[in-house]
């Protein structure tokens, strides 16, 4: 009887975790490759035609590709502030688009994705772009900054500071700029210029090419950016070679930590702004600069994925791959992609993109693959990146200290296809704070005042006066807003947002 019991034990936590005790314990390794700006309609697997994504296509072959994936926020600070927290971002009013010397943002002790990895035996990295603040105020970048990746869960870091289109234009290697000489020490304003160099509003002669609004401050590599700086010219980056540079050094700390368990956060600069893809892809999509870097982070994921290959660490791997927000095309410069676009539809048949609370704001690619654990396929299951923190807690059978992954629920039997459901509801956040939430089905976005569309980009915003209220399997492109003749449901939906803001 004892036998015949824990044998049902065992059949039953297979059928409703999706994952047995003993992979558990083999502690798979997590990557997350993590792009920017990317649409659910950039992607061959998701349907694209005008562009072919062939890594990522093998990457959605033999894993499983979700149709109804959501990032919590259609920018890019706020996403990435909820995926390692598991704190929906609308809870702070400063996890917001940050300047480049923004303070930390993630305060050290908070418990985070990397960190409870940390806790369960595992080397971490952060590659890539962050965006998510460094040191305190005021920083000195010819010093140690501190705190940063390393003090919230990461053992190792090698980043951006912020973004692409913001100074400083240099790496960072955990604590330190990345080749800076003393002799040359770097300067950065966010308020106004400072020595006398060059920047774009004043010489646009100097530039590869022209900002659309905007990045009209520091020039550096032909670009104007957002934001002054000075000195650091040794430590300057070559936009050409980014993806080059971060695709070595993921692929290098895959490497070094081939024989442990490991937790790469790999967050590519591609496709945000500026897009300077290497020669290797210039020219090579048909729809300008920006689907060249289509292809260059189709490029990169293909590196990740042949390393994991012959290393032998494929069959042993999560990869995740997704974005942080949805699509945009002309976010700053004039590069070319707007006019280069042709019939290619970023967004797919989703109305809205970057910044809105349409879907295209939130509703991005997901892919996960894990062999032999999680069966290929499509999903409709509706998910959210929300719940990231705590599924790999659980996972990786870590305690979740009172308090932390405020937001963050347990989705193992959602996105290791066991539950082909998924949330009951999904949180969306727009970049004026407005909040949407989604069922399956219906889609109810709050009124409250604003533009109807980005002034510099064109993008709808889904700002309106009155209630907004949706049926998407009906009306997948939003286009008919029937809040008038559902009270009932429009009421239920406001009523269950009112109940997860306050929670």
């Amino acid at each position: 009887m004892k036998v015949c019991l824990r044998l049902f034990s065992v059949l039953f936590s297979l059928l409703v975790g999706g994952v047995c005790s003993a992979v558990a314990a083999d502690k798979p390794n997590v990557v997350i490759i993590y792009a920017d700006d990317l649409g659910c309609g950039d992607l061959s697997c998701y349907g694209a035609t005008k562009i072919t994504t062939p890594n990522i296509d093998r990457l959605a072959r033999d894993g499983r590709r979700f149709t109804e994936a959501h990032a919590t926020s259609a920018t890019c600070t706020p996403a990435r502030y909820a995926l390692l927290t598991g704190e929906y971002p609308w809870r702070r009013s400063d996890a917001k688009i940050l300047p480049g010397d923004a303070r930390l943002l993630i305060a050290p002790g908070t418990v985070t994705l990397p960190g409870i990895l940390q806790q369960a035996g595992y080397t971490t990295a952060a590659v890539g772009k962050w965006h998510l603040g460094l040191g305190t105020e005021g920083i000195d970048w010819n010093k140690d900054v501190t705190p940063g990746p390393l003090e919230i869960g990461f053992n190792t870091c090698f980043i951006l500071p912020a973004t692409g289109d913001r100074v400083p234009c240099v790496f960072f290697e955990d604590h330190r700029v990345v080749g800076l000489d003393p002799n040359d020490p770097i300067t950065v304003s966010y308020g106004k210029p400072i020595g006398n160099e060059p920047t774009g509003k004043t010489h646009p002669e100097l530039l590869k090419y022209q900002p659309s609004h905007g990045h009209d401050q520091a020039i550096v590599n032909g670009i104007s950016r957002i934001g002054y700086m000075t000195g650091g010219q040794a430590a300057r980056w070559v936009d050409e070679d980014i993806a080059d540079v971060l695709t070595q050094r993921a692929t290098r700390f895959i490497e070094k930590n081939r024989s442990t368990p490991f937790f790469l956060y790999f967050a590519t600069q591609d496709v945000h702004v500026p897009r300077v893809p290497h020669p290797r892809f210039a020219g090579k999509s048909g729809l300008g600069r920006r689907g060249d870097v289509i292809l260059q982070f189709d490029w990169c994921v293909g590196e990740v994925l042949g390393t994991l290959d012959r290393l032998g660490l494929t069959e042993n791997t999560i990869v995740i791959l997704s974005s942080d927000n949805g699509p945009v095309v002309d976010d700053g410069y004039h590069d070319g992609s707007a006019e280069n676009l042709g019939e290619h539809k970023p967004a797919g048949p989703l109305r809205g993109g970057k910044y809105s609370a349409f879907e295209a704001g939130t509703r991005i690619p997901l892919l996960i693959r894990w062999p032999g654990h999680l069966k290929p396929g499509v999903s409709p299951a509706l998910v959210s990146q929300i719940d990231f923190a705590a599924t790999f807690a659980l996972l990786t059978e870590q305690r979740i200290p009172a308090g932390a992954f405020r937001d963050s629920r347990d989705a193992r039997r959602a996105l290791f296809g066991a539950d082909s459901a998924g949330r009951e509801y999904v949180v969306e956040h727009a970049v004026n704070g407005r909040l949407g939430i989604r069922s399956s089905e219906w889609k109810y976005i709050e009124p409250g005042p604003g533009p109807a569309r980005n002034a510099n980009t064109g993008i709808e915003l889904g700002n309106s006066p009155t209630p907004q209220l949706y049926n998407l399997k009906e009306d997948i492109g939003e286009r008919t807003n029937i809040a008038s003749g559902h009270p009932d449901r429009v009421e239920q939906l406001r009523a269950e947002l009112a109940r997860v803001r306050g929670g």
